[in-house]
């Protein structure tokens, strides 16, 4: 592996270690020592209730708080999104090595059966040299990459949108308003945009990263790695059920369902980060 592609696979892991502890530790910590303390789970209750003026109202007299908690979401998501294209990178080049390893074994047994199988060396070094659908793998790959940076590209816009829309609202209420006529409607989109479009999109990514790691097994990948792309469908599976859900009912309170998928993934991120990070140079 190249010292420059190390280099940025090491940076990129440490990003993702920084972005996956602000989700576990940071952003919870944030609601438990400030938010909660000002009543923010009392005004996330009343949307259960479809009762959204007592979230805005709070919103309008804590609106450094509220900023400061969709902040950290932005920034966490934000040191992710090179997480993608780092994943598929690590895919790419282990295929290469798979390659090369198979191209040194085609010649060894070249050489102890050159004679009168020239025929059927070739054959077998181009069969060796091109494992029979590996483009299928790599196109899983370029799939998972593109999907993984559209879902946190659509999750960061959401998010930044719906913090932005809140705080204008809230600020503008007093206490004989009522809510917009169109508060539901836009509250609906943005919260699809984020947490539909972008959370099922990262949810597939991480499917299809699986899959690709899973695919190839032992032939290709240490045990560790073998054990992340299986956590990845697990990974996957609750992202897009927590989309799903969150696709029928956008203006609820998001559930138990949505803040698992979350930590869930966070801790996945944490595993590939410090993998990455961990990686040290071929001797």
């Amino acid at each position: 592996m190249k010292k420059t592609l190390l280099a940025r696979l090491q940076r990129n892991g440490r990003f993702s270690i920084a972005g996956a502890l602000l989700l576990l530790i940071g952003i919870p910590l944030y609601q438990y020592l400030l938010l909660i303390p000002q009543g923010y789970n009392n005004a996330q209750a009343a949307i259960a209730q479809n009762a959204f003026l007592p979230y805005l109202y709070w919103i309008a007299n804590h609106v450094a708080l509220f900023l400061g908690s969709r902040l950290l979401l932005f920034v966490a998501f934000l040191a992710l999104v090179s997480l993608p294209f780092t994943l598929f990178r690590v895919i790419i080049a282990q295929e290469l090595i798979g390659s090369e390893e198979a191209d040194e074994q085609t010649q060894d047994v070249a050489e102890q059966d050159a004679g009168n199988h020239d025929k059927d060396k070739d054959d077998a070094e181009e069969q060796d040299a091109a494992p029979a659908e590996a483009w299928r793998g790599k196109g899983y790959a370029v799939l998972a990459a593109w999907m993984g940076l559209a879902g946190i590209t659509l999750f960061l816009l959401g998010t930044l949108a719906s913090a932005i829309y809140f705080t204008v609202v809230g600020s503008a209420l007093n206490p004989h308003s009522s809510l917009p006529g169109s508060f539901l409607l836009i509250t609906g989109i943005l919260t699809i945009i984020a947490n539909t479009a972008g959370d099922g999109l990262i949810g597939l990514s991480c499917f299809f990263f699986g899959i690709v790691i899973a695919r190839r097994g032992t032939r290709l990948w240490p045990g560790i790695w073998i054990a992340f792309g299986y956590a990845a469908l697990a990974v996957a599976a609750l992202l897009i059920v927590s989309a799903i859900a969150v696709a029928s009912a956008p203006t609820q309170a998001q559930g138990t369902l949505a803040t698992l998928s979350v930590l869930l993934f966070a801790l996945w991120v944490l595993w590939l980060g410090i993998m990455l990070a961990s990686l040290k140079a071929e001797a």
